[in-house]
């Protein structure tokens, strides 16, 4: 993107899409560290930038929503500060935040998506659901933008890390099942499930399963599923 830059003069735009892409992940980084998040590392991508945390799926969702949208909040004052010298920036900002709140893996978009279907269904089915919605709005892209090169590429580049998520889900929901039985989560909220259906597990609650007219605890529940010493 820089040799592009370079060879159509089109500095001035390149230094702007930087700048607001960084004020934009500050705004992530920030709330990230507020809340003690261990950040792995920032990726500058051709659509943007992302911020990878090496932290538990586990984590309060309410901790997700605010370090989400502290991203989009953070670009909006700086594009208000960056248009009384470059009134470009406004038309900058207004691209990058419509493309980065489109519902595709790994936007913002799927993110605050994933969170809100995490309040109201399992986290197996949000999953799901999410990596669906973005394989769907991928197709309708394709079709809106089959003229443009850069984008159909950046389009391309997406819909691989859609790929791969949706090829990892089985991986990432027995995570999410691992951390639960290791680890000690202070949820307040309860939900009883009916036998050992582990799929109907949700983010921020604690569980209890009836099987067999006996109410067993989510740890000794996950036990029966990861302690292969005892189906031996």
């Amino acid at each position: 993107m820089t040799f592009i830059a370079m060879i159509t003069g089109n500095i001035k735009g390149f230094i702007l899409f930087t700048v607001i892409i960084i004020i934009h992940e500050l705004g992530h980084i920030l709330m990230a560290l507020y809340y003690k998040w261990h950040i792995e590392r920032v990726l500058l991508l051709p659509f943007g930038a992302l911020t990878i945390f090496h932290e538990k799926i586990n984590k309060p969702l309410k901790e997700e929503f605010v370090i989400l949208i502290m991203g989009p909040i953070f670009q909006l004052i700086g594009t208000y500060f960056l248009v009384k010298f470059y009134p470009d920036a406004y038309n900058y900002s207004l691209a990058i935040l419509s493309f980065n709140l489109l519902p595709i893996y790994p936007l913002d978009g799927s993110k605050l998506l994933n969170i809100i279907l995490n309040k109201l269904i399992s986290f197996k089915k949000s999953h799901l659901i999410t990596i669906y919605i973005s394989f769907l709005t991928i197709i309708l892209l394709i079709f809106k933008v089959k003229y443009n090169l850069l984008m159909f590429l950046i389009i391309l580049f997406i819909g691989i890390k859609v790929y791969l998520e949706y090829k990892e889900h089985e991986d990432i929901f027995n995570l999410f099942l691992l951390e639960r039985y290791t680890g000690n989560f202070d949820f307040k909220k309860h939900k009883y499930i009916k036998g050992l259906n582990y799929n109907k597990m949700k983010k921020d609650y604690k569980h209890v399963f009836k099987e067999k007219n006996k109410y067993i605890t989510e740890k000794n529940a996950l036990k029966k599923r990861f302690d292969f010493k005892s189906k031996l």
